[in-house]
């Protein structure tokens, strides 16, 4: 069978047997091949990502195996499918129409997959995917909570209006839960195929010093959220994605630009960043809108953290 119209277990490289277990490790392996920040070609990375889609949902996967048992898998054919940059069908050889521009993340926003593929099944509704903001601060514990949920309120609107107005594409979700250890995470920021992770701390004026290890302030070292452990369960549940953590620290008086980070030294393999309200600003704009297709939604990475961990 030619490539342009490889199935998608073909796409994955597993057998039609393949346990569920055997087509996540093929997915991953898949994607961070054929993703584009690794070198791959956006059409190669929208086939893996729609084999893995398709063939991971049971119900999905029995519809298309129906399909492809009478050879009608038309799914699964590049070009009927739009692409991660969301510019319409490739031809149906598989060879994607020329473009005028590649999209930047200040155009429009489109769908991946589009909500009128009828080959699709909409895992979420339109409107709902319209959303740039999803969720708010969410009540836990008892000591501190008003304060926490004041703080994170301030990242909120802080994203929304630093953020969300220069990126269409981009969708905040508050108060979600870490998938493996339910610990707390309070923002998750996509665009595109970049995800952002973003926790808050409210600290005095001054000058802090950030090593991508330790914050320090005054000869004391102070302890940002552990953002981490999170990061990396996050690229393991999103492999197609590039993950990425930040702690925002606000001052008192709500200047964007207190307090003042000094950043030294090498950061860790986490990557996480310390910065202040103008550096988040500035830091998720850059980071969310170099990655591939700025301008898309992914809907099922959104889906998935609306249904399965937005609390």
């Amino acid at each position: 069978m030619a490539e342009g119209s490889s199935s998608h277990y073909q796409v994955l490289r597993v057998p039609v047997t393949a346990t569920d277990k055997e087509i996540k490790v093929a997915y991953r392996k898949a994607a961070r091949k054929a993703h584009p920040d690794h070198g791959g070609e956006a059409e190669a990375f929208r086939r893996v990502t729609l084999a893995y889609e398709t063939l991971i949902d049971p119900r999905r996967r029995a519809e298309y195996d129906r399909r492809y048992a009478t050879g009608a898998t038309g799914g699964s054919v590049p070009g009927r499918e739009a692409g991660p940059d969301g510019r319409g069908p490739a031809t149906a050889a598989g060879v994607r129409r020329p473009q005028q521009q590649r999209n930047t993340a200040g155009d429009p926003a489109v769908y991946v997959p589009p909500f009128d593929d009828p080959h699709e099944v909409p895992l979420i509704s339109k409107a709902e995917a319209a959303l740039q903001v999803h969720g708010l601060p969410r009540k836990r514990g008892i000591f501190g909570a008003e304060a926490r949920i004041q703080r994170e309120l301030r990242t909120v609107q802080l994203i929304s209006r630093q953020v969300l107005t220069a990126l269409p594409a981009a969708r905040l979700v508050n108060g979600l839960r870490s998938p493996s250890d339910n610990s707390h995470i309070d923002h998750a920021v996509l665009s595109g195929y970049r995800l952002a992770l973003v926790g808050s701390m409210l600290l005095p004026k001054g000058a802090y010093a950030w090593n991508g290890q330790s914050l320090r302030h005054g000869g004391r070292t102070i302890a940002p959220p552990q953002l981490g452990h999170i990061v990396r369960q996050m690229q393991d549940i999103f492999p197609e994605l590039n993950v990425t953590g930040w702690v925002v620290l606000h001052s008192p008086d709500g200047n964007l630009h207190e307090p003042v980070i000094d950043h030294y030294g090498k950061a860790p393999e986490s990557g996480i960043e310390v910065v202040n309200g103008a550096g988040l600003a500035r830091g998720l704009k850059q980071f969310l809108s170099s990655g591939p297709a700025p301008n898309t939604v992914v809907v099922p990475v959104l889906a998935r953290l609306l249904r399965g961990m937005h609390q």
